[in-house]
């Protein structure tokens, strides 16, 4: 199927001066070429998309979610992460089904499309309802069966790489699949170098949550006189490529560590602020030159999947914390929330609106809307004014899965009446 995004106002990317572009062509999942304003010959398109009163950007990337956690979205709020997990989230994920798990990623999914996000990763257990969703919905993912070794232990190893090598590539190879070891401190380091083995092998990326709390790291100081990092490189983990969610407490030699093996460190700042975990040196981090992306965490501690609210808030906190207005400017926002974040998940044809990129573009409106006049910079609107609800149509793999505001892929009212059906059993438990 060949698009036509026509007249666009005006098309960003992290990488490239596109000023001299008004027009778009995907041609089946690829961006076919982009061209200028009046070059353009209308011809052999199966779908025209006018597209004068939007900005085009490349589809925002989530690099940290779990996803089905949205049955959970106000079930447990103003806890730390120690008591958040074992007095509330850990017993209500034991009462998750199957069922549940499809209908929570669905939920999720349809979220995250509407507020802009092509693409996400996941973790989390029963990942094949999760696949499935992703499947029918036309969205791209990067997904983990999450590993906590007294639970799962080598059944459960063995399973997740089962789940990896079945859906590696699926769903017209908008599925990839990563190994999700949940911690260094709720799995072994001999459990851990399981994981780091398999992963090489199958040339599998790792999703591992990092340095989250203070406490974690106190607790792997005790046990194992390291810090979480410093015993990852003891075990040679960082040999397999790794991506490291949280990030928020690390010494200097972590930091020189995690460049070294290019570890990529996923900014999850809401989850952290609404936790009370901390603040994460993303302005050292990038300063270091270590690729850094976003991600949202789950709805049950963030309590939304807004990347563009995310983005803002994880910038003001970066300013913030520095006493420094230049800490995350509206360019490294940009970047992290798209290029970063396909570098981060190993995908090397996405995060740009480029000849021969994976075309997943957003279009955001930028008309009839208060918060975007006057438009002196398109960009700081979106990013220091506006929220997911300005974004007007999502293309995903040259699939047109929202336009309008009006979902393609997904029965809105369905969802909602499901996820009301199944969440009735936690209210008792309020």
């Amino acid at each position: 199927m060949r698009i036509l995004l026509k007249d666009i106002k005006k098309i960003y990317s992290s990488e490239a001066d596109l000023d001299q572009y008004k027009h778009i062509i995907i041609d089946g999942n690829k961006i076919e070429s982009l061209v200028k304003k009046d070059a353009l010959k209308i011809n052999n398109f199966d779908k025209v998309i006018n597209c004068k009163d939007m900005v085009a950007l490349p589809g925002l990337i989530n690099t940290h979610t779990h996803s089905s956690m949205s049955l959970l979205r106000g079930y447990a709020d103003d806890y730390d992460l120690d008591r958040w997990l074992k007095e509330k989230i850990w017993p209500a994920e034991a009462k998750l089904t199957k069922k549940d798990i499809y209908w929570g990623a669905k939920l999720s999914i349809l979220e995250m499309v509407r507020t802009g996000t092509t693409t996400f990763a996941d973790m989390y257990f029963k990942m094949d309802k999760v696949a499935e969703a992703v499947s029918e919905t036309g969205i791209r993912a990067v997904l983990s069966e999450g590993l906590i070794e007294n639970n799962d232990g080598k059944q459960g190893f063995n399973d997740a790489v089962d789940f990896c090598l079945r859906w590696q590539n699926k769903a017209k190879g908008r599925i990839k699949t990563c190994l999700g070891p949940h911690s260094a401190y709720s799995c072994s380091p001999d459990y851990l170098k399981l994981i780091r083995d398999k992963a090489l092998q199958h040339n599998l990326l790792i999703n591992i949550h990092i340095s989250e709390t203070k406490d974690e790291v106190d607790m792997m100081q005790r046990k194992h006189d390291l810090t979480t990092v410093g015993l990852l490189e003891k075990i040679d983990f960082f040999k397999a490529k790794v991506i490291a969610p949280h990030c928020v407490h690390l010494t200097e030699r972590d930091i020189d560590i995690l460049k070294k093996h290019r570890v990529g460190v996923v900014y999850n700042p809401m989850s952290n602020m609404k936790l009370g975990s901390g603040i994460a040196p993303i302005h050292k981090l990038l300063k270091k030159g270590i690729n850094v992306s976003y991600g949202t965490d789950g709805a049950a501690s963030n309590n939304n999947l807004d990347l563009i609210e995310e983005a803002r808030l994880g910038s003001y906190l970066q300013k913030v914390a520095l006493n420094n207005p230049q800490a995350l400017p509206i360019e490294d926002t940009l970047r992290m929330l798209t290029l970063s974040g396909a570098s981060n998940l190993g995908i090397d044809n996405l995060g740009e609106i480029k000849q021969g990129y994976l075309a997943d573009i957003i279009l955001v409106n930028i008309e009839n809307n208060a918060h975007n006049y006057p438009s002196y910079n398109h960009l700081s609107n979106i990013f220091y004014a506006s929220n997911g609800s300005d974004v007007d149509t999502v293309i995903i793999n040259g699939k047109v899965v929202m336009e309008n505001r009006e979902m393609n892929m997904i029965d809105e009212k369905e969802v909602y009446h499901k996820v009301e059906k199944l969440t009735e059993k936690y209210h008792k438990n309020f």
